[in-house]
C-alpha cells in the first residue's frame, strides 16, 4: 500500500507550497526573456520607439504565457482543493507536471524571438499540450486511487477529463495553421479563454 499524506499533514503542505512556489517562479521568469533594448542615442525618441516596437512579439508571448500559466495555476489550485490526501505516486506525477510548467519560459522566449518561425509556434503548442495532458493524468490517478474528498460520478469525471483536454485541441490545430500564418495560429490559442470560463462555471455547479 503506497504511503498516503492527509490534508493536515506536513507532507501535503510541503507539496502544495512547492507547487505554488514553482508556479510563481515560472511566471516571474517569463519577463526575464524580455530584455531592455539598447540604442545608440539615449535621447532619440524615435530610435527607442522602434526598438520597443521590435519587442512586440516578446511582449505578446509574455502575456500569452502569463495567462496560460495563470490558468494552469488556478486549475491546479482548484484541483488540490478537492483532494482529501495524496500518495507517493501522486507526488511523483505532480513533479512531472511541474517540470513542464517550469519549462514553459523557454518556448515563451523562443516564440518572442522567432515569432514568425512556425517551429517556435509548434514547440510552444506541444509544450502547453503536454501540460494539459498531465492535468488529465493527475486527475485520473486521484480518481482511481480514491484521493478525492468526494468521488465524482462517471459523468462528472468524463467532463473533467474533456475540460482538461480541450486546450490540447486548439493548440493541436494551431500547429498546421502555423505553417500558413504564425499570427493566425497564435490567435487560435485565445479560443481557450471562453472554454476556461465554461470549465470554472461547470466546476462551480
Amino acid at each position: 500500500m503506497p504511503r498516503r499524506y492527509a490534508r493536515d499533514s506536513v507532507e501535503f503542505a510541503r507539496v502544495l507550497a512547492f507547487s505554488d512556489g514553482l508556479f510563481a517562479i515560472a511566471m516571474t521568469l517569463l519577463i526575464v526573456a524580455v530584455t531592455v533594448p539598447h540604442i545608440t542615442d539615449d535621447s532619440n525618441i524615435h530610435e527607442l520607439a522602434d526598438a520597443l516596437n521590435d519587442l512586440t512579439p516578446a511582449f505578446v508571448s509574455f502575456f500569452i504565457s502569463f495567462a496560460v500559466i495563470g490558468r494552469y495555476w488556478l486549475a491546479h489550485h482548484q484541483f488540490i482543493s478537492l483532494l482529501k490526501e495524496m500518495d507517493q505516486a501522486f507526488v511523483g506525477l505532480n513533479l512531472i507536471y511541474l517540470a513542464f510548467i517550469a519549462f514553459l519560459p523557454f518556448p515563451t522566449a523562443l516564440l518572442g524571438e522567432y515569432f514568425s518561425n512556425p517551429l517556435s509556434v509548434v514547440i510552444y503548442a506541444v509544450s502547453v499540450g503536454i501540460v494539459s495532458g498531465m492535468e488529465v493524468v493527475l486527475f485520473r490517478h486521484a480518481y482511481r486511487s480514491d484521493l478525492l474528498r468526494q468521488k465524482p460520478t462517471p459523468d462528472i469525471y468524463r467532463y473533467g477529463v474533456i475540460a482538461s483536454l480541450s486546450p490540447v485541441f486548439f493548440f493541436a490545430i494551431s500547429i498546421p495553421i502555423a505553417f500558413l500564418s504564425t499570427s493566425l495560429a497564435v490567435a487560435t490559442w485565445f479560443l481557450t479563454i471562453p472554454l476556461g470560463a465554461l470549465r470554472l462555471n461547470g466546476a462551480a455547479k
